[in-house]
């Protein structure tokens, strides 16, 4: 007999399990939708609505080189993109702990913003929720175990709010009209005494949000096209720390030139440590009408 209540005991909870796991991914589901809403309803006209070279005078050479490469002439300006994500995420702060993860993602050009939506498999069957996103001028970071148990949260700290813009700006190799001085960004030549590569691979670019303002120094590969970038960026209250990207792997999605893999990490005394690594498997954009 207590091999049957055993048994039974045993069902319940997996029962149960099944439930609340799928209550979790459904609440979770339902804010995804809130937040993808409330960032498409803070979409503002675009201008101009395609790309002419004649904005790139005056320019840094390896900047005019990089648009000129990655953009054809009356490239529609992207108002939005909608993408999914498959690849790696650590974890750890310490060592290499890698969890599979996929993620989709919804951007905004004007005004910029995005949310990322992501399942981080810490186990079989344990997933992590995750929503990073910057919607408003507000940043925000929630991880969830299936979606119900908070592991992490974030919201509209000032560090936190630069940290995600910084997101949003690095990642504009995926939709490069927003890196336009048309679309609010100035660049910048730098020079070696500065640390980075000399001025004819890199440029600092700088956009400007409503009060925030970040900057990152792209550099360009031999063919003109993003390879790598890097900017300050706070870890928490008190740290701000290198913070570095590197793109690969192009190809041509709706006339532009855009990396389909990536990876991100950030910059100790020792060498990089990288958290993200990343490639896609669909990308859907919306253009400026």
């Amino acid at each position: 007999m207590w091999l049957q209540w055993i048994a039974i005991i045993g069902v319940l909870i997996v029962v149960s399990f099944g439930i609340a796991a799928l209550y979790g991914r459904d609440r979770w589901q339902s804010h995804t939708a809130q937040l993808r809403t409330q960032l498409t309803n803070g979409q503002q006209p675009i201008e101009p609505k395609i790309y002419d070279p004649k904005e790139l005078e005056g320019l840094p050479t390896p900047v005019q080189r990089f648009f000129r490469t990655v953009l054809t002439e009356g490239q529609p300006i992207v108002a939005a993109v909608k993408l999914s994500q498959q690849g790696q995420f650590n974890l750890s702060e310490t060592e290499a702990k890698w969890n599979p993860f996929t993620a989709t993602q919804v951007v905004t050009t004007q005004r910029p913003g995005f949310d990322w939506d992501a399942r981080i498999q810490m186990a079989p069957g344990l997933n992590t929720f995750v929503h990073d996103a910057y919607i408003s001028g507000e940043g925000m970071l929630h991880a969830a175990l299936f979606g119900l148990v908070t592991v992490a949260k974030m919201r509209g700290t000032p560090e936190l709010n630069q940290g995600e813009l910084l997101r949003f700006f690095a990642e504009a190799a995926w939709y490069p009209t927003a890196l336009l001085p048309s679309q609010g960004v100035r660049w910048d030549a730098i020079s070696q005494r500065e640390g980075y590569a000399n001025d004819e691979t890199s440029a600092r670019a700088t956009l400007t949000d409503a009060a925030i303002t970040v900057s990152a120094v792209f550099q360009f590969n031999d063919e003109g096209a993003i390879a790598t970038f890097q900017a300050e960026r706070y870890r928490d209250k008190l740290t701000a720390m290198p913070w570095r990207g590197r793109f690969w792997d192009y190809a041509v999605r709706n006339g532009m030139l855009i990396p389909l893999e990536g990876e991100v990490g950030w910059e100790y005394p020792d060498g990089i440590r990288l958290y993200f690594k990343g490639t896609f498997t669909e990308l859907n954009y919306e253009f400026a009408s």
